[in-house]
């Protein structure tokens, strides 16, 4: 949905220029404050929201899952937003932003867009098909974005993934090779970008080889510069010279041997600076060195990464110091009250510029970048909801999105191990498959995806790792023909689990996530003693087959295990109707493997 351009270059007042550098997020709303944490989604736009919007010329808003509830609602929340825009002194469109990167990270409905099977299972399809899918996909997510009026999504992740212990970006990567990375990266910015959506490249200068997840801490990346230059650095060299995207996101790590400058947090502890506050990373390496005029955003602020270690003023300052031109989720609105310390932050913000803490001319060039962006891609305040509201019905989640979401899965998925010709899988009528999965709801996807392929009749037991009984585990392995294993590692965040449902069928079986590879280590090594014929399917990243891998005949990689459709007995996702076409033999595993795992455990 092209969108007319409604503004001309207009000169900013030091409030308008300071409005346009915030991005709020809207996730939850309570138009009563209480002592309790407001957990209300925000749905529609509340008046008190739409005025602050409106009085400080708010440059944009990110959305979540929680804004995100259906097609119609989403058109109509946006359109309120414009308007809101619309009545501002600067008449500036607001960037509506989300994270729709696929696969792990995506806000949409599964059951209503296409979420597709991830950047990794992009990576996994890359010897065969190059930059197709990289194409496809972005083109596909750009296309159900805009017919919903939201034209900022923060992807393509480019972070090189070194670390198998990687607790936040793993499957979100292409890959281990820098060079693959920037291609199927800058392929996505363009598919992006040619579709009227703008990017936002993550996470510089890389969260590729961390061990720590910047939401819960702050990450160190100990990298020589050398190592940085050709390794976390090289994505995003390449896709700045190749497609120059709309912005840039920056990572909340330390990376001691690009800036080594230090700080003293709010309980007065010295430590070195994130990326984020580091003026060299930020003015001197990305727009000096690399050459990079474009948008630079922060990752979220009130991931604890910035928020253990800053007052929610003090971080946006910093972070406006080192050149970054937009604060990502400055401070937290959930209620009426938090309206004054919107007020406040923007006074406390003037008032740095009056002092010359922060420069007033950057400022302004700063500004003008963030007019220039939306002016590049015609963003506009008007909003038609009806036409939206046809053309998204067309569009989101169509037969041929779908399809090329069904073709990537497919096509992503890797062989890694087949002794004894265990795959194809020979089933025949009446024989027992037993399916040991992390929680019930996958044990159910994969056993439909092979119902609905197979013509045979079978017999099907789950083992659940969130909690089972161990003499039925052993009693159904005993007596199966067949054993799948499926395994997401690193574990799953809350928010991933499938279900609580298996605490509730049976508390005295149930695991911390800690045990549960024990358990599947010993669930897997009695099938071996029992001589069963086992397929170990690495459902997120592939480095857990040098732990699992050795315990079965047979072992893919699907690089993804979401569920789209999870209503009453029908559960399924993209990634688990693939496995049951290669374990079953109606599809080749054509995927290759991004990453390097320990090669004597993957024969």
């Amino acid at each position: 949905m092209p969108l007319q351009s409604s503004f001309a270059k207009p000169v900013l007042s030091l409030e308008q220029q300071l409005g346009q550098k915030l991005m709020v997020d809207l996730r939850y709303f309570c138009e009563q404050g209480s002592s309790k944490q407001c957990r209300t989604p925000l749905t529609q736009l509340p008046n008190e929201l739409a005025q602050a919007i409106t009085k400080h010329n708010i440059g944009g808003v990110i959305l979540f899952s929680e804004n995100t509830q259906s097609v119609e609602q989403i058109i109509t929340l946006n359109n309120q937003l414009q308007a809101a825009a619309s009545q501002s002194s600067s008449k500036l469109p607001l960037f509506v932003s989300i994270d729709q990167e696929g696969g792990r990270v995506a806000r949409l409905p599964r059951d209503v867009a296409t979420s597709f099977t991830g950047n990794m299972s992009i990576g996994a399809t890359y010897k065969k098909h190059g930059v197709s899918f990289a194409t496809k996909t972005a083109t596909v997510i750009a296309k159900e974005l805009s017919t919903l009026g939201i034209n900022v999504n923060y992807a393509p992740t480019v972070d090189v993934n070194m670390n198998p212990d990687n607790p936040v970006i793993n499957v979100r990567s292409f890959g281990g090779n820098p060079s693959i990375v920037a291609e199927l990266g800058a392929a996505q910015v363009a598919g992006f970008e040619n579709n009227g959506v703008i990017t936002s490249l993550k996470h510089f200068p890389g969260h590729g080889d961390t061990n720590v997840d910047s939401h819960t801490g702050l990450p160190k990346v100990n990298h020589s510069k050398e190592i940085i230059y050709e390794q976390d650095l090289a994505p995003f060299k390449h896709i700045i010279a190749k497609q120059n995207p709309g912005m840039i996101m920056t990572a909340h790590i330390q990376y001691p041997a690009l800036d080594s400058t230090t700080f003293v947090s709010v309980d007065g502890k010295t430590m070195i600076k994130p990326a984020t506050m580091s003026r060299k990373i930020i003015t001197d390496i990305l727009r000096g060195e690399l050459n990079y005029q474009g948008v630079v955003i922060t990752d979220a602020l009130d991931m604890a990464g910035i928020s253990h270690f800053f007052t929610p003023t003090q971080a946006v300052i910093n972070t406006f110091l080192a050149g970054v031109d937009i604060a990502l989720m400055p401070i937290e609105i959930r209620t009426p009250d938090d309206f004054i310390k919107l007020d406040e932050l923007i006074k406390r913000l003037v008032d740095a510029v009056k002092a010359k803490q922060l420069n007033e001319q950057e400022i302004s060039q700063s500004a003008q970048r963030i007019v220039l962006l939306k002016n590049k891609f015609e963003l506009s305040t008007h909003f038609d909801p009806i036409n939206a509201l046809i053309n998204a019905k067309q569009t989101i989640g169509s037969a041929a999105h779908r399809d090329i979401e069904a073709q990537l899965a497919v096509e992503a998925i890797t062989q890694v191990k087949n002794k004894q010709n265990t795959l194809p899988l020979n089933l025949k009528s009446g024989q027992h498959v037993h399916i040991i999965m992390p929680d019930t709801r996958k044990c159910m996807a994969m056993q439909q995806a092979i119902e609905a392929i197979s013509d045979k009749k079978l017999n099907y037991t789950c083992s659940s790792l969130q909690g089972f009984n161990p003499q039925q585990a052993h009693a159904d392995i005993t007596t199966a023909d067949v054993i799948i294993a499926g395994n997401t590692t690193p574990n799953q965040s809350a928010v991933e689990i499938g279900g609580m449902d298996d605490l509730k069928d049976d508390p005295n079986f149930a695991l911390n996530n800690a045990e549960q590879p024990k358990a599947l280590k010993s669930l897997l090594n009695f099938a071996k003693t029992k001589h069963k014929n086992t397929v170990f399917i690495s459902l997120r990243a592939p480095y857990d087959i040098a732990e699992f891998g050795d315990y079965a005949n047979a072992v893919l990689a699907s690089y993804a295990y979401n569920i789209d459709v999870d209503k009453d007995d029908m559960v399924a996702g993209p990634a688990f109707t693939a496995l049951a076409k290669v374990l079953l033999g109606k599809s080749p595993a054509n995927g290759v493997l991004p990453v390097t795992i320990k090669p004597q455990e993957a024969h």
